[in-house]
Formats: C-alpha cells, sequence, structure tokens
C-alpha cells in the first residue's frame, strides 16, 4: 500500500521511519509545512517527496498519516475526509473543544474510517490491565492513580500552541483510563502550579498538575504530572482492586529508586523521553493502522474516543481556572 504522511517533525521522521519498515506499505510519500525538511527526511529515508498537502492528497494514496502540528490537524481531517482516504491522526483532532466535536460530527457522517493516535492503548501492559480488569480478577476497583512525568520540558515556543498541560500531556492519562476500566468520567477537581520556567505562567499554562477523577461506578482516580522529572520519563498506573492490584510501567527503566535499605529495584537505566518509553506502541499502532486500510481491522480509537478525553482535559482547565469540582455532562 501506498501511505502518505503529512509533518516531518520528531514524531513525524519517527513514524515515517516505522511506516517503511512495514511489510504491508510498498512507498511512504511526505511532505511538511517546511518543504526542505520534508525533502531531507525523505532523502535520508530512500521515500518520496510531495511539495504540499494538495500534491500529497492527490498522488494516489491508500491511507494518510497525520503528524503535522496540532493546529493543522483538523484542517487536514477535513481535506482527506473530503478526498475519502482512510487516515491515522496524532492525538488532539483540533486545538479546542468546538473544532474537535465538528470534526467528530463530520467523520460520523462519512464512511471515510479515522484512526486517533493514542499509543498507550497499543502498550503490552496498559492492553494486559484491561483484561484483567474486564475478566474481574482483580475485583471491583476502588483506586486507580496515573501519572504522566516528563524528563524535561519542551522548548518555550511550543506552550502557546499546546493547549496546556491537561490537554497536552494528562489527555493520554484520560485516554488511557477510559480504556483500561471501559467506564466513563462523571466529575473532576484540578488544579496545577508554575515552579520551573516562568514561560509556562506567561502564557496560562503549568509545569506541574493534579485531578482527581470520580468514575460513572465511583472508582476515584488520581492523576498528576510534571515537566520536570530529571529521574527520566516516567509513566505509570497503578490499580487498586478488592481483590488484587497491579501497576503498569513498573519495571526495571521505571525513573524511581527505593528508600528502603538493600532494595535495588529498579536498577536499569530510566526512559529519556516518551519515544523510548513506547516504542513498541508506536510500532504496533501504525502497524494496526495499516490493517485498518486494508480493511482487515475495525478502527481502534476512532474521533469520539478523542472528543471524549478531550472533553475530560476541559473540564480540569476549568477545574483548575475556578477551583471547582466540574461534572461532566451525559454524553460526555
Amino acid at each position: 500500500m501506498r501511505i502518505g504522511l503529512a509533518g516531518t517533525g520528531r514524531i513525524g521522521a519517527f513514524h515515517a521511519a516505522t511506516l517503511k519498515s512495514l511489510a504491508a506499505v510498498e512507498q511512504v510519500v511526505v511532505t511538511d509545512v517546511d518543504a526542505s525538511r520534508a525533502e531531507l527526511v525523505a532523502k535520508d529515508l530512500g521515500l518520496e517527496f510531495a511539495p504540499d498537502v494538495d500534491a500529497l492528497l492527490t498522488s494516489g494514496l491508500d491511507g494518510l498519516v497525520i503528524a503535522a502540528a496540532t493546529s493543522a490537524h483538523a484542517e487536514l481531517i477535513e481535506k482527506a475526509v473530503a478526498a475519502g482516504i482512510t487516515t491515522f491522526c496524532e492525538k488532539p483532532v483540533a486545538t479546542d473543544l468546538g473544532d474537535t466535536e465538528r470534526i467528530v460530527a463530520l467523520v460520523e457522517a462519512s464512511d471515510v474510517p479515522v484512526h486517533i493516535g493514542f499509543q498507550r492503548r497499543f502498550d503490552a501492559g496498559y492492553r494486559t490491565a484491561r483484561e484483567q480488569v474486564a475478566s474481574g480478577g482483580l475485583g471491583f476497583i476502588h483506586h486507580i492513580r496515573a501519572n504522566t512525568n516528563d524528563a524535561f520540558p519542551p522548548p518555550q515556543e511550543y506552550i502557546p500552541t499546546s493547549g496546556g498541560f491537561f490537554r497536552d500531556c494528562t489527555v493520554h492519562d484520560f485516554d488511557i483510563i477510559r480504556f483500561v476500566t471501559g467506564r466513563e468520567v462523571v466529575s473532576v477537581y484540578a488544579t496545577g502550579a508554575n515552579r520551573g520556567e516562568p514561560f509556562f505562567g506567561e502564557y496560562g499554562d503549568v509545569d506541574a498538575a493534579a485531578a482527581l477523577l470520580t468514575l460513572d461506578d465511583n472508582t476515584f482516580v488520581s492523576v498528576s504530572g510534571t515537566r520536570y522529572n530529571a529521574a527520566g520519563h516516567d509513566v505509570r498506573m497503578e490499580i487498586l482492586g478488592s481483590l488484587g492490584s497491579i501497576a503498569i510501567g513498573l519495571d526495571e527503566h521505571t525513573a524511581l529508586r527505593s528508600a528502603e535499605p538493600g532494595v535495588t529495584f529498579p536498577g536499569g537505566q530510566a526512559h529519556a523521553t516518551f519515544m523510548d518509553r513506547f516504542r513498541p506502541a508506536y510500532v504496533a499502532e501504525l502497524t494496526a493502522f495499516t490493517e485498518v486500510v486494508a480493511g482487515t481491522r475495525e478502527v481502534p480509537c476512532i474521533v469520539r474516543d478523542a472528543l471524549q478525553a478531550f472533553r475530560i482535559a476541559d473540564a480540569c482547565e476549568l477545574s483548575r481556572h475556578q477551583n471547582r469540582v466540574v461534572a461532566l455532562g451525559a454524553d460526555s
């Protein structure tokens, strides 16, 4: 199959290399608003180059991968749907709730498959956790703890268009909580602070945040995160049930050290970035997309899943600003 790729930044270049390595993919065609960057990626990987999106979409694609800047996602999805091209788009669908709802309506009114990229759904640990929760082997779940801690902050220029900490970072936690539990969030209380570089606060953002979510079965979920975790990139989840408890992301590479005498676990090298932590999941995710393109698999993460995660993030941002519990509506 012939796959197009829009956006050749860090994650886009990684996706380009991954797509080239997949047996089902015969050719990858890349473009970027920075044409020279796309040309360089194409040259380095032996791919085809398209000068712009319109040229890309008319180059006989079987599928399209969107890894462009967040601000371009909605327009690119619209163009792909209009062209009838099966599409994969990195989260989020759009930069705000209104545009996200509009794109969801557009996609759901069409017959074009659109797969949204939440790579944790393809991580082996989270998938095992989902199976154990669904089987009832853990009993009823009473508490979940989830964290996303970046080893170092993003560059200042990224923050104004990131959407803020909850929409950019912990939105991954919100999606995977829904995926693992099969439940919906009914209320949130969130807070945050800026204790590192002042540019976060200058753009109305925070570099550390926490939220308490209540699920529709009265499970309590604490979600926390930071841009400053020098110990390493640390993404984990603990699921505490009446019959058993499990942890995802607890292995030799966990960015944590025990204070107990004589305990050396975990003793391995901590992950430095999200790409280190989730490299196998990203490969599995794009492999699944090629199966969607081939028509042998249903879309594993639909636009409405992305909408639900975005609604939770939006509610957390409102809660942080207004210092109150925010309830999510019946359709959220």
